[in-house]
């Protein structure tokens, strides 16, 4: 740290030099990325997969969802209007790609309502890449003109029609506004922090980081795939990191100035302490995602590999360009210097004095508040979000409705498809599939021109959990050893294959990351006991992370009134993953900060208590205020139209202040304090593998601090 530090300073117009022409490049490249961006949701090797494209070779359709046409007769008997259904339903069968299969065309009476005055089809169209429908216009266009003189009510639902109806518009600001959204907010955080122009540095540092990251990703964009989800958090989570780091780097750095060193010395110190905070956090960021590629899920793997850009720059530029722009500019920004680094905060030092006087209290607290979140993770369902939660209103949600209250339930909206070989072996499928319970009925689509059938199978309820999809377990048990049968594809299998193809292997990406950040840290803070307990406290917090996110957005408490959505009924498979690695890394970050800190000064001391006080004193004005930026980040990343991203970023938001307040302010301080001499253990052998200095046991120095609530240095008794 010292070497780059001092490489920076001596070249420092070099490096403002190489990063100038970054930025520009970057500039450039931030408008191009978007449309580079992919949105592969495959699942190589998976049985829904591998027989949806079956369905695609044979049909041009995918079979996962369909749209539902549902024709009401103002008469009150639908089926003396078979004519005018035949009529909208061929419309509908012209489409590109389209399939219709219904009452008009089969004259089976389970396609109406229980009294008769309603009828509904299945409209099948190919997948369509990325989450606007093309062909959304098309159908609905149709759908009017076609129905114009039948005398019937014509009316749509479906998922994409009950998503396109809600209140969660598919208008949203753009990332731009976003992040100029999130910078304003930063900006406050950080006018409180320095009270100087220099707050204005790390928003400099924090632009530099985020375009040249984009530059960077529209290069990876030439080797592999990668997701469109990269460019929300390269924006938003860059943002948010680069200003933390920037802010811990230039808070020591006019602490060392306030203590009497010069400019480039001040440089120097921050960046071979505070800096190396930032490396370690980094790294650990940067391992959280990279992990990902164990998950044999393309999203989630490009996600990994983009996703772990954003520390990483964020770091090299913090390391390199900010340590030249204070040693060029930095005392003449720092003005007018309202606030004094000289002595640690007042305010911090006194609460660190209370957590170690009443350590039992503080760490039953914290342990109860975690408890307490940590509830509801047990009904956590993973899947797609259910289609209660994705209309309360409107047309679609009407049909639904209606259908609904005349016996029809929802599983009409994601049906599962059985591929059949010939169709000599359909009538035993349709059969075995028929007596299933929980199936509402079994229709066979038209023999495809290379041969397989599609049999669709319509469930009573929808699949969209992995709760419900147990009717999909049921008819593949009745039908995959007869003749002819290739596999299941639709809603269900696709939940399922989810389950198999992440959460099979989340237990070993789980392992990988605790294991790395455990070395990694042990090297940090020369202690086997802090990193074991860092990582066992991060795991706890992001669990109460998923209990939170369970009782606001699955089950639907305060989802509502907030977002204008009610309750989810699941958690999109991919995201508790991606949730788990940042929120892992992130919330690492402030445990470096704060532990690092400590450490430095029971190395000075020898005294666990005052590392404590001092440490917090030093560090917690600055964590809740990293906190606060990425909180800002993270809640214009929430005012993204699509429910998932707001899912997202609400729970990286409340993690990240879950974490700076309960976990990093309360719980960390007392078990430290309780923990005494054994947090800074590392023995001889162990010091030798990792290549630092062993740090052997010894008693706690004489409990005494230096600081006192008004701000004097002098020694005062700590228990």
């Amino acid at each position: 740290m010292s070497r780059t530090a001092t490489f920076a300073v001596r070249h420092r117009w070099w490096v403002i030099g190489f990063w100038l022409v970054m930025l520009v490049a970057g500039a450039g490249a931030s408008s191009v990325v978007p449309d580079r961006l992919s949105f592969d949701f495959s699942l190589p090797g998976q049985e829904g997969y591998e027989t949806s494209v079956k369905l695609a070779e044979a049909y041009g359709i995918a079979g996962d969802m369909s749209s539902v046409p549902v024709y009401t007769a103002p008469d009150g008997d639908i089926s003396g209007h078979r004519n005018e259904i035949a009529r909208i339903d061929a419309a509908l069968a012209d489409l590109p790609g389209a399939q219709v299969i219904g009452y008009a065309g089969t004259g089976d009476e389970r396609f109406l309502t229980d009294d008769g005055r309603s009828a509904f089809s299945l409209l099948f169209t190919p997948t369509p890449e990325g989450f606007a429908d093309p062909m959304a216009g098309q159908i609905t266009s149709t759908l009017a003109q076609a129905g114009q003189g039948s005398g019937l009510d014509v009316r749509l639902t479906g998922y994409q029609a009950l998503s396109t109806s809600s209140a969660d518009s598919t208008e949203g600001p753009s990332v731009l506004v976003e992040t100029l959204v999130g910078a304003f907010g930063a900006l406050i955080v950080l006018i409180f922090v320095f009270a100087s122009f220099l707050a204005l540095v790390p928003l400099l540092i924090a632009a530099v980081a985020i375009l040249s990251t984009f530059l960077v990703v529209l290069g990876l964009t030439e080797i592999t795939d990668v997701s469109f989800v990269v460019q929300f958090l390269v924006a938003l989570i860059g943002l948010g990191v680069a200003i933390d780091y920037s802010l811990l780097v230039v808070s020591r750095w006019r602490e060392e100035r306030a203590h009497g060193a010069t400019n480039d010395d001040a440089v120097v110190t921050a960046v071979r302490t505070a800096g190396h905070a930032v490396l370690a956090s980094g790294v650990t960021v940067a391992i959280s995602l990279i992990a990902l590629i164990l998950v044999p899920v393309p999203l989630l793997r490009s996600m990994g590999f983009g996703g772990m850009l954003i520390p990483l720059m964020s770091t090299l530029v913090v390391l390199t360009l900010l340590p030249a722009l204070l040693s060029l500019v930095g005392p003449r920004v720092d003005w007018p210097r309202i606030r004094r680094e000289s002595k640690a905060s007042r305010g911090w030092s006194a609460w660190a004095r209370g957590v170690v006087r009443f350590r039992w209290v503080a760490a039953g607290v914290g342990v109860a508040v975690l408890a307490l979140a940590i509830a509801p993770v047990f009904g956590l369902q993973f899947g797609m979000t259910s289609s209660a939660s994705l209309a309360d209103s409107g047309p679609a949600h009407d049909a639904l409705s209606d259908l609904g209250e005349g016996g029809v339930g929802s599983g009409v909206l994601s049906p599962i498809s059985a591929v059949v070989a010939s169709p000599a072996d359909v009538p035993a499928i349709v059969e075995a599939a028929g007596q299933v319970d929980g199936v509402r009925m079994v229709v066979p689509l038209d023999p495809s021109s290379s041969g397989p059938v599609d049999v669709i199978v319509v469930p009573d309820d929808e699949t969209v959990d992995n709760n419900s999809v147990a009717i999909t377990d049921d008819v593949r048990e009745a039908v995959s050893g007869l003749p002819g049968y290739e596999g299941l594809a639709g809603a269900g299998p696709i939940v399922q294959d989810y389950q198999n193809a992440v959460y099979d292997r989340f237990p070993l990406v789980l392992a990988l990351i605790a294991l790395i950040t455990f070395v990694l840290l042990m090297r940090t803070f020369r202690s086997v006991l802090l990193p074991l307990k860092a990582v066992a406290l991060n795991l706890v917090s992001v669990a109460a992370v998923f209990g939170l996110a369970t009782f606001f957005w699955q089950e639907g408490h305060g989802s509502q009134a907030l977002f204008g959505v009610t309750e989810t009924g699941a958690m999109e498979f991919w995201l508790p993953v991606l949730i788990f690695a940042f929120l892992f890394g992130l919330s690492m970050d402030y445990e470096v900060f704060l532990l690092a800190r400590m450490r430095e000064e029971y190395d000075r001391t020898g005294s666990t208590s005052r590392a404590v006080v001092e440490g917090l004193g030093r560090t917690g004005r600055l964590i809740t205020s990293a906190a606060l930026i990425l909180f800002f980040s993270f809640a214009a990343l929430a005012s993204a139209p699509d429910t998932d991203i707001k899912v997202l970023a609400t729970s990286l938001g409340v993690g990240i202040l879950l974490d700076a307040t309960v976990v990093r302010s309360l719980l960390v301080p007392a078990l430290v304090s309780l923990f005494g001499q054994y947090n800074w253990w590392l023995p001889v052998w162990l010091a030798r593998l990792l290549r630092v200095e062993p740090s052997p046991l010894r008693p706690d120095a004489p409990a005494v601090s230096e600081i006192e609530d008004d701000g004097e240095r002098r020694p005062v008794s700590v228990p």
